[in-house]
């Protein structure tokens, strides 16, 4: 089989799990505004939840995931995903404006099956590309961050396009309606299951012993359980390298996650908002949905290309500086964006470009600390602890504020100072070639 087939496979599966990133779509439409009513009401921090919901089960089940696809293989455990997924978000659809069910459907379920499928096309990438892991993973990734563009532009695109989405804005008291919002999670639950289990068909292992044509694999290292080392969970977990890249990946989950959930609500706010700065609300609607719609998921897909191509060819430990320091400086720059449109697509670009190489460095730096054999159930631990708490932390925290009436500034300023400490951590991280060195 062509190589290339299954990073195929892999884009379109991580298309439609890379809805979980279009939520900022919806958390207008499920809480309104001052001047655009929604029957649903809910608060900030309840949409936060949903978000925060999805993620961390997300993030939970990519371990049983992983270990799914070691019984059941990556195909089955895909189209699971896939199954689980569409069946979240088709029920999501049906149940209206109870909260908790709308919680429990989108929230639990379809993070649900976004774990299951996860890791497949990362686990199943690797091992065909053990010459390109920074990239492939990238590239097996990128379709996550690129869907929210998709999936953000159908729900509810900015009106300066002229167009309207699924949540079409109706006349009359409610601007938002129940049927409206409900009607694109049923759409969205059967597109989700029909790129699953087409993309699914292409996530088959490579034959034992197979390596690329021209490529020679490193030299076996002699030193056993040492970095490169192929290592279980409960050998890796005891391992220091394993919590630095849990921190690491924590806060930048953190930061990245924060703004992706609330971004829209920032352009919109009254005070911190363009609205605060002299722009009409219809001109911060349009800022609000091109930062978050087209600016923030477009460069985060790239970013996992990017970053991962760039790993392969400096290393992971100077990518893990270069990226979180530059997010460290996004964070703080973001706040004092709304008075110009062009500085908040600026800086609402690069945060999505860097936190995109997340998805690539951390599956690439698990297969080259801990092995390729089990970098699927590896990476779903490394992923469950981090991006997962880091999905309930982030969102919450910016959600909190704004229902505390404060400044966007106490979310965004913490956020930074965290990607600034996972700069610093990346000097404590150790490679291969790190143990190289030292024995020059």
């Amino acid at each position: 089989m062509n190589r290339w087939i299954v990073v195929v496979g892999a884009v379109m599966i991580q298309v439609a799990l890379g809805a979980i990133y279009a939520w900022s779509a919806f958390t207008t439409p499920l809480q309104g505004t001052s001047n655009l009513k929604s029957e649903f009401a809910f608060n900030k921090t309840q949409t936060q939840a949903i978000f925060s919901a999805g993620l961390a089960f997300f993030a939970i089940f990519t371990i049983i995931g992983g270990i799914l696809m070691k019984k059941f293989g990556p195909m089955k455990t895909a189209m699971l995903g896939g199954v689980v997924l569409g069946l979240g978000y088709i029920l999501g659809g049906m149940v209206g404006n109870n909260f908790i069910l709308k919680l429990l459907t989108i929230g639990v379920i379809g993070g649900i099956g976004i774990g299951f499928a996860y890791v497949v096309p990362i686990a199943t990438g690797v091992k065909w590309f053990p010459d390109k892991k920074g990239l492939v993973s990238g590239l097996g990734v990128a379709g996550f961050g690129l869907g929210a563009f998709m999936w953000i532009l159908i729900a509810n695109p900015p009106p300066l396009l002229g167009f309207k989405g699924l949540i079409t804005i109706q006349s009359g008291e409610y601007a938002y309606t129940i049927a409206n919002v409900d009607r694109c999670f049923l759409i969205y639950g059967i597109a989700f299951l029909i790129l699953v289990l087409i993309g699914s068909l292409a996530m088959k292992n490579p034959p034992a012993g197979w390596t690329p044509p021209g490529w020679t694999p490193p030299p076996p290292v002699t030193q056993p359980k040492a970095l490169g080392s192929e290592l279980t969970p409960r050998e890796m977990i005891k391992t220091p390298q394993f919590w630095i890249l849990v921190f690491m990946f924590f806060f930048g989950a953190l930061a990245g996650l924060m703004v992706i959930g609330n971004i829209q609500n920032f352009a919109k706010d009254p005070t911190d908002g363009f609205s605060g700065h002299g722009f009409s609300s219809d001109d911060a609607a349009n800022f609000a949905v091109i930062g978050a719609a087209v600016c923030l998921p477009i460069l985060n897909g790239i970013g996992r290309i990017v970053w991962g191509q760039v790993s392969d060819k400096i290393g992971r430990k100077k990518t893990f500086l270069a990226m979180f320091s530059l997010q460290g400086v996004m964070m703080a720059a973001l706040f004092y964006t709304t008075f110009n449109q062009f500085a908040f697509y600026i800086v609402a670009a690069f945060i999505g470009f860097n936190f995109g190489g997340n998805f690539a460095l951390f599956p690439a730096a698990t297969a080259d600390s801990f092995g390729n054999q089990n970098v699927g159930t590896n990476y779903g631990y490394l992923l469950c602890l981090a991006y997962g708490t880091g999905g309930i932390a982030g969102p919450l925290l910016a959600g909190a504020v704004q229902d505390a009436k404060m400044s966007f500034l106490y979310a965004f300023i913490p956020a930074a100072i965290l990607c600034f400490i996972a700069a610093g951590l990346s000097f404590l991280y150790k490679t291969s070639e790190d143990k190289s060195e030292n024995k020059k």
